[in-house]
């Protein structure tokens, strides 16, 4: 690709199943030049989301316009600014990504804090969204305390792995997890600090949790949903909680998902707590999470879990492998040295 042109990837078609590479395409065109009050970022790191997939689809919570560039969290160096509010050479996040180069206002980009001894990756995944999203989880829906158990699904994901390493720090019991492959669950109990994580392809989710969680659990993290979570729902005892934060298992699936099976009384009887949320409306804890984080990093005791796909000529390849599980952590494309 061209330095001296701007490519956009746009999506080109609704996918009627498992999303492919022909339902997008990538555009060239000139640079754009920042009009008055806005400034031209060069891009540098984006991510890429399990939520992009939903955005595909015809959904009344938001979709991708076809033939349009896509957006998603980026990372960029402010090239050219025509407004006293973003200053040549600082970094931003902002969310016009999918895209090499980007015209954004003050109020659509944020100014990112430089850490010593943190990568700027770090602001997509344990200090961005992502560890937002497993931060706001433990500590404000879960409101986990010392010594209580998790079971966390997709637990080698971006939030499956942040959440880890955050239940971890925040002094949690017995973590328990679920992966695609014995290869993560391997990973994440000897690099993340999860005491046992078992592959879901494994068995009856309810056999294999009861064996990893033998005396139940109190909170349960949920990226996926279905047999899991009907499974956590039958572990959990009295006063647990759910954590909803997504469906992954059926994003890219072209089906709707099956019904979740447990034990109806269970909510009721053992006082069940069950709730999802938005990190977007959580904006104001960024601050917290950094407060938090942060030292952590710099000290070595949190770790990074990132998948890193270098060219943004990649950024579908990458996305479309995030949806495989071909990850472990936060997929974050770079730009090309």
């Amino acid at each position: 690709m061209s330095n001296d042109l701007a490519v956009t990837v746009q999506q080109t078609a609704r996918p009627n199943g498992p999303a492919g590479a022909d339902h997008f395409r990538f555009v060239e065109s000139p640079v754009p030049a920042p009009a008055p009050g806005t400034a031209l970022v060069e891009n540098l790191h984006w991510s890429v989301d399990p939520y992009h997939r939903e955005m595909m689809d015809e959904s009344p919570y938001g979709s991708f316009a076809l033939n349009a560039p896509l957006e998603g969290r980026t990372l960029g160096r402010v090239t050219a600014s025509r407004t006293p509010e973003l200053t040549e050479g600082e970094i931003v996040f902002h969310r016009h990504g999918w895209r090499t180069h980007s015209v954004v206002r003050p109020d659509e980009a944020r100014r990112l804090p430089s850490f010593d001894k943190v990568p700027l990756s770090a602001h997509l995944s344990v200090l961005g969204g992502t560890g937002l999203t497993a931060y706001v989880g433990l500590t404000r829906i879960a409101e986990l305390r010392p010594g209580q158990d998790l079971f966390v699904s997709a637990a080698g994901g971006g939030v499956g792995t942040a959440t880890g390493r955050f239940a971890r720090l925040l002094g949690a019991g017995r973590i328990v997890g679920s992966a695609g492959s014995r290869a993560k669950a391997a990973y994440l109990t000897e690099r993340v600090g999860y005491d046992e994580v078992f592959d879901y392809r494994a068995g009856r989710v309810h056999d294999l949790l009861a064996k990893a969680a033998p005396t139940g659990i109190d909170v349960f993290v949920d990226n996926v949903g279905g047999e899991q979570l009907g499974a956590a729902i039958g572990a959990l005892r009295r006063r647990g909680r759910v954590v909803r934060i997504g469906t992954v298992g059926q994003y890219d699936t072209g089906a709707e998902a099956p019904p979740v099976v447990f034990n109806h009384a269970d909510v009721v009887e053992k006082s069940l707590r069950v709730e999802g949320f938005l990190v977007s409306d959580y904006r104001d804890v960024q601050e917290e999470l950094y407060a938090f984080a942060v030292p952590h990093l710099q000290s070595g005791r949190l770790g990074l879990d990132e998948t890193v796909v270098d060219g943004f000529e990649r950024i579908v390849e990458a996305f479309l492998g995030m949806l495989r599980g071909a990850n472990v952590g936060k997929v974050v494309v770079r730009a090309a040295a």
